[in-house]
């Protein structure tokens, strides 16, 4: 029997011409989930994205010395986030080397552009995001939505606008991140697919490793990091093994638990954790970092009651932050929640509101595991409470009252709660019940976006930020002094002084405060009222002690100001300004080698600092020690590419040296950093004294434009105009000058000297004259014209007159020898060969090594000889 084979049909459904057939449905909808996710997130953090570098910004990134290109690597593993010594007693103690890093890598892509700053922001956010629907699909809801909603919502939070915003945020966003992935490798580790009799064994070591080195990389990006071990083995605990434990414990194979890899699981992770706490604590010179009262005012009441109440209060008033972020501010310290100083205060009730929310949360937790085998609460309270317990006062003082970019990690766990209370509501309600509720989330999630993407818009700029903390919380003294700083810098001083008031009538004992404006003040008296508030106040404030030694000093007071400036490098070591002011003292009372042992010890102690670097090659170049002031100099610029006064000083020291090539190529490179008439008169200098006439015409005259108000410089321009050959041109910008500022003795000297070149020798006579009639008070330029006077007589033949001029200037400057000399010229002429004698020997005297003067006293010799031999 023959069997007909049918006809195999082509079908149009098949892999080949639709690939897409064979991806999941399941994968697509994670796929468009993600894309949702991304693009809610960025549209909502769009417009942070031009925002400039702003608050602690300015500290870690732009003023952090381990942050620039030049620096070593090495330096990130033994400073702490803003640069100092880990073992500092001024060091914050914070450790974070890969956020630093981070931060590097930033400069070195696409230097210090705040936009590259930002972007990278945004999209660890992103992935944040997308990382915990992937974590709560995984390990928390059973319901792939919920997920979904929970990480919708925290993409849109209001309180992560600092963390995210704000570049300095990044240390929180990128630990959260590092936080997911190593509680994600931990569940991988573990077998989850026993019977319930059997503890969950360890499939994989090395996604535990794994997960230990994610854990420790989150902690090396921020503190709060550490605390994933916490949330893994509480997980492993209470979900992973909660039966097999109980089943275990309640029958007669305890024994058995005490080696099974549970147990192994939890010794590896609270051994581990006790090693890198040792060496934390190591890395911190076995201290904890020191802050003041302004930074937690609740830590340094000497009442446990007003501590523990207070600490208590500022737990739900972070709650509220993540339940309704309706005011946000970038600073609540000083002032902005006063101390909860007695029982009957009414914010009790919100502390005791939040223990029974917490209390009924645990005990549901507890219910749920129980009979329903339901771990959402149970997640949600764990990454919520673990994620804050290092901000929490609990264990060591922090340094803030309330800030809301620690809340980014914990806010986490406040979304699975609110997803899960979304969930059971609707499940116990109707189908209208239902589209309420849901109206009601999107509506939530619409005033979350519009308040983030408002909130974006105070992170944009200093001024904005500065200027929102004074209209969120007006009664805070920080925000108001934070406002005068920067109306401060913006030259705005009637406005910083009104800000700096308010922040002491806020705060009287703002030592800060007294110091700056002692600073904006022009009397005297008045200054040092305020350093010396400000030092009663605080008598360590370095700034306070610096600002007033300085004052001392201008006042002649100089014991007093030498004790001031030596407490101000005591009590801020890494101050380097302290330093080169004492030095400068040193330097003025000729104690050289003290001066220059300082700057030594400053450069130790703050070897990143330019400036200092800078005025150490001031002072060697002024001591002879030209090659280490090169040095310096050059050492100067390569700690801030951007110092040009390091580069004009170094472009002097090759001048000086005659290295004029080496000189003008830093002259150029400083005018590369900013046009400033400092940098462009040395080098008009350079141009004119090696006869680039032209050149020099050319950088003279933009200094000119630059600073028209200056004498010099336009006179500067009119020799340069002489030696070119502009003889006409110089003469007008002369008498434009003279007809501006007519006694300017100066330009009358110019000015004669313009008409000596041209010939005209009674007008160049004339001028001189006009110079002598303003009477000039220095005696050396009243010598110097009278000598030039004597010139342009010998020249027009009027001898006695010329002889006059010379014998004045000598009377008013004894050491000019060559007016000597030519006074004995005038009377070697006259025949008078004693008198030439004389003043030949006077000039000889003072230039013992001129040529000219020993030929005329020879030739005088014969021409007495000769007069001898007549005779």
């Amino acid at each position: 029997m023959t069997l007909i084979q049918p006809e195999k049909k082509h079908r149009k459904d098949s892999a080949h011409q639709q690939p897409w057939r064979l991806v999941r449905p399941e994968t697509l909808w994670v796929v468009l989930r993600n894309t949702v996710l991304t693009t809610v997130s960025v549209l909502c953090y769009a417009n942070s994205l031009h925002g400039e570098l702003v608050h602690d910004d300015m500290w870690a990134v732009v003023n952090n010395p381990d942050v620039r290109a030049g620096s070593s690597v090495l330096n990130i593993f033994s400073n702490d986030f803003w640069g100092k010594k880990m073992w500092d007693n001024a060091s914050h103690k914070s450790y974070r080397p890969l956020s630093i890093l981070t931060f590097k890598l930033n400069i070195l892509l696409g230097g210090l552009t705040p936009l590259y700053f930002h972007i990278v922001n945004v999209c660890l956010h992103c992935a944040v995001t997308c990382l915990l629907m992937h974590t709560c699909h995984r390990c928390v809801f059973k319901d792939s939505r919920l997920a979904f909603i929970t990480a919708l919502l925290f993409a849109v939070h209001p309180v992560h606008t600092e963390a995210v915003s704000g570049v300095v945020g990044r240390a929180d966003v990128l630990a959260s991140l590092l936080f997911l992935m190593a509680f994600l490798a931990y569940t991988r580790s573990v077998d989850v697919c026993l019977s319930k009799d059997s503890l969950p064994s360890t499939v994989s070591v090395w996604s535990l490793f794994f997960s230990l080195l994610l854990g420790t990389c989150a902690m090396l990006v921020k503190e709060t990091g550490i605390t994933v071990f916490g949330v893994c083995v509480f997980y492993d605990t209470l979900v992973l093994c909660r039966k097999p434990l109980i089943s275990q414990l309640c029958s007669s194979r305890r024994t058995n638990l005490l080696y099974g890899p549970f147990i192994k699981r939890t010794f590896v992770l609270s051994g581990y954790v006790i090693i890198i706490m040792s060496v934390r604590l190591w890395l911190m010179g076995g201290s904890m970092p020191l802050f003041s009262e302004q930074d937690n005012p609740a830590s340094f009441s000497p009442h446990l009651l007003t501590r523990t109440l207070t600490y208590s209060y500022l737990l739900s008033f972070n709650a509220w932050l993540l339940l309704a972020p309706i005011v946000l501010c970038y600073d609540w310290q000083v002032g902005s929640i006063p101390l909860v100083e007695s029982v009957v205060d009414l914010r009790n009730l919100a502390t005791m509101l939040m223990a029974v929310l917490m209390v009924s949360l645990c005990l549901t937790s507890i219910f749920l595991l129980q009979r329903q085998d339901s771990r959402e609460v149970l997640m949600g309270l764990l990454f919520l409470v673990f994620p804050f317990i290092p901000a929490s006062n609990l264990f060591f003082r922090v340094g803030f009252v309330v800030a809301e970019r620690i809340l980014y990690m914990p806010s986490m766990g406040y979304c699975i709660l609110v997803a899960y209370g979304f969930s059971k509501l609707c499940s116990m309600v109707g189908r209208w019940g239902n589209a309420v509720l849901t109206a009601f989330m999107l509506l939530l999630l619409l005033l979350f976006s519009l308040k983030t993407i408002q909130q974006n818009y105070v992170w944009v700029s200093r001024e904005a930020l500065f200027r929102s903390g004074i209209q969120t919380l007006p009664h805070n003294a920080k925000v108001h002094y934070n406002y005068g700083n920067f109306l401060k810098d913006s030259g705005r001083h009637d406005e910083a002084i009104h800000h700096y008031n308010t922040a002491l009538r806020l705060y009287p004992r703002h030592a800060s405060a007294l110091n700056n404006l002692g600073t904006l003040t022009h009397s005297p008296e008045e200054a040092e009222k305020y350093y010396r508030r400000a030092l009663d106040t605080n008598p360590q404030h370095n700034r306070a002690l610096f600002n007033l030694g300085n004052l001392l000093k201008m006042q002649g007071k100089e014991k007093e100001a030498e004790t001031l400036l030596m407490d101000s490098i005591r009590f801020g070591p890494h101050f380097a300004d302290a330093y080169s002011s004492l030095a400068s003292l040193y330097i003025e009372q000729k104690r050289l080698a003290e001066a220059d042992e300082l700057y030594l010890k400053g450069i130790k102690n703050c070897p990143d600092n330019s400036d200092l670097h800078n005025n150490y090659g001031v002072f060697l170049a002024d001591t002879g020690e030209a090659e280490q002031a090169a040095s310096h100099y050059q050492q100067a610029v390569q700690l801030k590419p951007s110092h040009y006064v390091a580069m004009v000083n170094l472009g002097r020291l090759l001048r000086a040296s005659n290295d004029n090539k080496a000189a003008e190529y830093w002259y150029k490179r400083a005018l590369q950093v900013t046009r400033k008439v400092d940098i462009l008169t040395p080098l008009g200098a350079l141009y004119y004294n090696t006869g680039r006439y032209e050149e020099a015409l050319q950088v003279y005259r933009e200094a000119a434009a630059l600073q028209s108000d200056s004498i010099d410089i336009w006179l500067a321009l009119v020799q340069v105009l002489v030696m070119a050959g502009y003889t006409d041109d110089a003469e007008k910008m002369t008498l434009d000058i003279i007809s501006r500022e007519g006694s300017c003795i100066e330009c009358y000297r110019l000015l004669s000297a313009i008409y000596r070149k041209g010939g005209n020798l009674t007008q160049a006579l004339e001028a001189l004259d006009r110079a002598l009639q303003l009477n000039p008070t220095d005696t050396a330029v009243r010598a110097e014209l009278h000598f030039s006077k004597g010139n342009h007589l010998r020249e027009m033949n009027q001898l006695d007159q010329a002889f006059e001029s010379y014998k004045l200037a000598v009377e008013l400057n004894p050491d000019q020898a060559q007016a000597w000399m030519n006074m004995g010229g005038i009377k070697h002429i006259e025949g008078d060969f004693a008198a030439a004698r004389q003043y030949y020997q006077q000039a000889l005297q003072l230039s013992p090594d001129s040529t000219l003067l020993k030929e005329n006293l020879a030739k005088l010799d014969r021409l007495e000889r000769k007069q001898a031999a007549r005779a």
